[in-house]
């Protein structure tokens, strides 16, 4: 069957807004999604309806408590998790994985080793490089390949060996799009005994995730980035996360998963991460799946990307056409599943941030910047301090959008070139 993009976009009041008369176009989404009305919906109702704390005996802690278990059952079965007890919500990526690094550290010794990439964002890269700063641990760096714009499994098996503690890896570059064969490089990981820590904040948006296969020990991901509020999840294994002793407060649970997840919950954010999972739900059911939440999520997924893979080579195409402009990743058709819809690019000459302000200004939606790639840039040589111009497609864009998008790209890079 065709995407239903207008009810999709019909789901998301966002895509209505205009300013000025003038309309939007959201390609900002790698740094965030707009949100479908029923994730407003959801975080309206429970603040109003079922807004108190946790552990009493009347009726809305009782309402409370239920909407911080359903979350959990959601995201578990957003992941493939084997069980809800597995999953940790909390403010953001970047907050889980500094007390997650923490935590882990504990059992570190002073010239132990981790690796981290120069492919991952920086919230997957600083709270170890601090941990190996506090405990006097060994940091390994992986590069990616810029040719294939991955991570290589040779790289990695190079550097590892028997005092490797972990490993931190990048599932989807957040600036150049790629995908890494996250089951591939896990394996390879495990193989030398090493924990495997997995970003999955810019794939989860475009793919389905799944933890067992992947075979890691930690998944993290963030809800704002697949249409839903702002607050960040980590998957951790249950043979792994049981035997850890967080830092919390002494009179706190130690059950799982509440001995990770510090003071009160964002309760209301928790409503909104289980509709999220619910329009994926919904999605499913439009595509003719009518079986397992799981199953519905894995169904919205298939069409999801099937339409997103139409859009990114229209972009791509468009983009490289542009006399001097540079993609800083995958471009081969043949190779549009081995990336994420989300282009960077520079131009010679040109000041990233001088192409997102004008296109900023037509009511284009984009970034400029090293949008926290910072490892990224540096190794392609790209100044910091000016970094990419970023798009991000999601799949309530339009074909549409992308060519006004190239038109408008094309036609303000030729203007500020004529201004030089």
């Amino acid at each position: 069957m065709d995407f239903p993009i207008e009810a999709v976009r019909d789901a998301f009041p966002a895509l209505s807004l205009t300013d000025k008369g003038r309309r939007r176009i959201y390609l900002d989404n790698p740094a965030g999604t707009q949100v479908p009305k029923s994730v407003a919906d959801a975080v309206s109702r429970c603040l109003v309806e079922t807004n108190a704390n946790l552990g009493g005996f009347f009726e809305t802690t009782l309402a409370a408590q239920k909407v911080v278990d359903d979350a959990h059952a959601a995201m578990a079965d957003f992941v493939g998790a084997a069980s809800p007890e597995e999953i940790i919500i909390g403010a953001n990526m970047t907050t889980l994985t500094y007390h997650m690094s923490r935590t882990l550290g504990r059992d570190f010794k002073p010239g132990d080793e981790i690796i981290l990439t120069r492919m991952d964002h920086e919230g997957n890269v600083s709270p170890w490089l601090q941990l190996a700063e506090d405990r006097g641990l060994v940091v390994r760096w992986l590069p990616f390949d810029q040719q294939s714009w991955q991570v290589e499994g040779a790289a990695l098996a190079a550097l590892l060996n028997d005092r490797t503690r972990l490993v931190a890896l990048n599932y989807a570059s957040n600036l150049t799009g790629s995908i890494n064969r996250v089951k591939e490089l896990t394996r390879i990981a495990k193989q030398a005994g090493a924990l495997v820590y997995v970003d999955a904040v810019q794939f989860a948006p475009h793919g389905l995730v799944d933890v067992a296969e992947i075979g890691c020990d930690f998944l993290a991901c963030s809800a704002y980035k697949f249409f839903g509020p702002h607050m960040g999840i980590l998957w951790g294994k249950r043979s792994v996360i049981d035997a850890l002793q967080p830092y919390k407060c002494r009179c706190s649970s130690n059950g799982l998963p509440e001995r990770f997840e510090l003071g009160t919950p964002q309760i209301e954010l928790m409503a909104g991460l289980t509709a999220a999972v619910g329009y994926f739900e919904k999605l499913g059911e439009a595509t003719g799946e009518h079986g397992t939440r799981r199953q519905k999520i894995a169904a919205a997924f298939k069409a999801a990307i099937a339409y997103e893979n139409v859009l990114a080579p229209r972009l791509i195409d468009g983009l490289s056409a542009i006399k001097g402009l540079t993609i800083h990743g995958i471009t081969e058709p043949a190779r549009v599943n081995e990336r994420v819809p989300t282009v960077s690019f520079t131009v010679e000459g040109i000041a990233p941030e001088s192409i997102a302000r004008q296109m900023n200004a037509e009511g284009i939606f984009l970034w400029s910047g090293h949008n926290y790639a910072w490892e990224i840039v540096h190794q392609l040589g790209i100044p910091a301090e000016e970094g990419v111009v970023r798009i991000g497609i999601a799949h309530y864009n339009t074909a549409a959008e992308i060519d006004e998008t190239l038109e408008s790209a094309a036609r303000i890079i030729a203007m500020l070139r004529q201004q030089r």
